[in-house]
């Protein structure tokens, strides 16, 4: 079986957990341990997030005011094979010698065109005080909004619209590989308009929206989101609330799921169960085996009676 699974941000750092390698190596270690035993016997993709490590590499890079601090495509970049590093070392402390892996810097691609570039949204980096979030925005061109009582840095999020480098991923699985690859929703790049010339794009890419695009492309058999919370609940907060077990994008389509917890996972499992006919799942990294053996969390099954939505996703 084809499983892509997407990690995460507390896969790799914890909320007040320190951001140090030790701590982030620790966390993969503990990763790996449920992701070998889905690796025995299937083809396995990896994603993750990598919020945390870019706004700490952002926030080492303005301490160094001798240059200009590095855009978010190259800050992804870094980050990307940071992690891909840590995932690959103590993945293979537990498979066999003789698996191979591979991690892939992977370039997502963006319309310049998007409207999500007039309407930032993504909150990036530290919280500061109205004040100097202010003077910040005047002094480096930033957009900035409230979160909370503070003030952060907001980025547009546009939709994915390509993987540079599906091709090489299918080669490495369709080879017995391990791949990771499309951390952090990709790297950010776009053509300059009416040219054919490629360059970085200072936005972030949603991971999950990317990494639904990813299994959809590598027509993956399962897409599994690995979070923190252990399946999509009904009425949550409530005293009425309830897990989702088995369910269906028209079920989820109708539960309201506020856009800052589990609303962009659900809108992304919803999206490859109807443009593939394949299966999704979400729940916590501690239970993967029992998500991809279709007996923990909230599973998303096709309706019944329909067929996959053609086109929007291939390579073009």
């Amino acid at each position: 079986m084809r499983i892509v699974v997407a990690l995460g941000g507390n896969a790799l750092l914890r909320r007040g957990q320190p951001m140090t390698a030790d701590q982030q190596r620790e966390n993969v270690r503990v990763a790996a341990q449920q992701l070998a035993p889905v690796a025995e016997g299937n083809e396995l993709v990896i994603s993750h997030g990598n919020g945390p490590q870019v706004g700490l590499l952002a926030l080492q890079g303005a301490a160094y005011e001798e240059v200009e601090a590095y855009p978010l495509d190259v800050l992804g970049a870094q980050t990307e094979g940071m992690i891909g590093y840590f995932i690959e070392q103590e993945l293979g402390n537990i498979l066999p010698f003789e698996r191979p892996f591979a991690s892939i810097l992977t370039m997502v691609e963006v319309d310049p065109e998007d409207p999500a570039f007039t309407d930032p949204t993504k909150f990036i980096g530290p919280v500061y005080e109205r004040e100097e979030a202010e003077r910040l925005a005047a002094e480096k061109g930033w957009a900035i909004r409230a979160d909370g009582e503070k003030w952060r840095r907001v980025v547009a999020s546009p939709e994915p619209k390509r993987i540079f480098e599906i091709r090489p991923i299918t080669w490495l699985l369709e080879r017995g590989c391990v791949v990771v690859c499309t951390g952090g929703g990709g790297i950010p790049t776009m053509y300059l308009p009416g040219t054919r010339t490629l360059v970085g794009a200072e936005v972030v890419i949603d991971k999950d929206r990317a990494s639904a695009m990813l299994a959809e492309q590598l027509e993956a058999d399962l897409f599994v989101m690995a979070t923190d919370v252990d399946a999509i609940y009904r009425d949550w907060g409530t005293p009425a609330q309830a897990a989702i077990g088995r369910t269906t994008p028209s079920e989820l389509d109708a539960l309201p799921l506020p856009a800052g917890s589990m609303g962009p996972k659900a809108e992304a499992a919803m999206r490859f169960v109807r443009r593939t006919g394949r299966r999704s799942a979400i729940g916590t990294l501690a239970e993967l085996g029992g998500v991809v053996a279709w007996e923990r969390g909230t599973r998303i099954e096709p309706d019944a009676g329909t067929s996959p939505a053609r086109g929007g996703g291939g390579m073009a």
